[in-house]
């Protein structure tokens, strides 16, 4: 296996990426991002339907070329029996494939766990469903906003006064695809350490669920049930979002009692911190009218560049509430260059976030976006897999490749 232009410490390593929406192919970026040598499969007729899901430029999805960059594009249909042939020979030189099918689809089609596993053992198979692979819930269609219901997080999330409120992105999804990238590291690491392949069986639901925090427990020990606080915490006070006199939001957390202490010393209070109240976040957050009320009125007398500068110089936590261009145009985001120019066939250039973390000896990179349907079948299918020329021909033709 060449690494065609590919870095960082996973160059070693082929995934199959069989799955659509979201979680498996955020998780397969990941991996690619870092070297992988990511195969996206898709249905060669209908094509994977994140190329249609968002934004479109001239009919060419822009999610898709995010969630897909750095991928080789083949299109395969994995129900058919050719196809399904070709999939088990391109299985024996894999390392990892990630696929988000209903339960029961791959052994339908002869692509079960232990079918694959015969073929390579040391393969590891990550199986990304919304309820997991069992339980009376596992035959159900879901996405993550179901998930996000049932977590809890809708419940917690919102106004105080108002009702249960969804994110307006894949929240819950992202989750699960960087929890994805960690068990199928994990897993590596064990069939590297000498143990075989195995199978990762990953929920969308728990992930998510296990980022609420103690919310689980705190009901098993106290009985309490999260409220919705709106901006607030029950955790500390002030925590809130506050705006200046000209009309820029800003965001406050003292999630400490010194930077609690140094918030109220800066807007003019310092006979608040002497009460017996202040010591504690919980008893702060029992405050949190009064404290919301002294941070508004100082916070609304001045400027977002004038808070912002006393903020800094006091050492109390402040950010301002950001739109997209205003997150493009700020200094510490162009100076770490978290945000990427990648050029692309059908697009030009086009930015879009850089890899998730900088490691020093073994940098990821994007090298491309992502690339049209079956871009890379002729490249892999014969240049790599020896197929002939006549025999791609007659699968196009039948429409099981693309």
């Amino acid at each position: 296996m060449t690494s065609q232009g590919r870095q960082g410490p996973l160059t070693d390593i082929r995934v199959l990426d069989c799955s659509t929406v979201l979680a498996g192919p955020f998780a397969a970026a990941v991996l690619a991002d870092f070297g992988a040598d990511v195969i996206k499969i898709e249905h060669p007729r209908r094509g994977d339907s994140m190329r249609g899901h968002g934004a479109q430029v001239n009919g060419e999805g822009i999610w898709w070329k995010l969630i897909s960059r750095n991928k080789r594009c083949v299109g395969l249909d994995l129900s058919d029996p050719e196809a399904s042939e070709i999939f088990k020979q391109m299985i024996a030189d894999a390392d990892v494939v990630v696929e988000n099918f209903r339960p029961g689809t791959l052994e339908r089609w002869g692509l079960g766990w232990n079918r694959l596993r015969e073929i390579n053992p040391g393969l590891v198979l990550c199986r990304v469903t919304g309820f997991g692979q069992d339980g009376p819930y596992s035959g159900r269609p879901a996405f993550g906003t179901l998930m996000e219901s049932m977590s809890g997080f809708a419940y917690m999330t919102g106004a105080a006064d108002g009702p249960p409120t969804l994110p307006p992105f894949g929240l819950a999804d992202s989750i699960a695809g960087l929890t994805a990238v960690g068990a199928v590291l994990m897993a590596l690491r064990h069939r590297d350490a000498g143990g075989g392949g195995q199978v990762v069986d990953l929920s969308i639901l728990e992930p998510i669920t296990a980022t609420l925090g103690p919310h689980i427990s705190v009901y098993d020990q106290l009985g309490l049930i999260a409220r919705r606080q709106g901006n607030r915490s029950v955790n500390n006070a002030p925590r809130n979002i506050y705006r200046s006199s000209d009309g820029a939001w800003l965001a406050v957390s003292t999630s400490s009692e010194p930077v609690a202490t140094r918030a109220l010393r800066l807007i003019g209070h310092p006979e608040v911190t002497e009460q017996p109240w202040f010591s504690s976040g919980a008893g702060r957050a029992e405050h949190s009218d009064e404290l919301d009320e002294m941070m508004s009125a100082w916070i609304g007398a001045r400027t977002a560049a004038e808070v912002i500068a006393a903020f800094e110089e006091a050492e109390v936590a402040l950010a301002p509430v950001y739109d997209v261009a205003e997150y493009l145009a700020d200094p510490q985001v162009v100076h770490r260059q978290a945000v990427t120019e990648v050029a692309d066939e059908e697009l030009g250039a086009m930015r879009m976030q850089n890899v998730l973390f900088r490691l020093s000896e073994t940098p990821g990179k994007i090298r491309h976006t992502g690339r049209r349907l079956g871009a890379d079948t002729d490249g892999l299918l014969s240049g790599e897999m020896g197929v002939t020329a006549d025999d791609l021909a007659r699968l196009r033709a039948r429409g099981v490749v693309a």
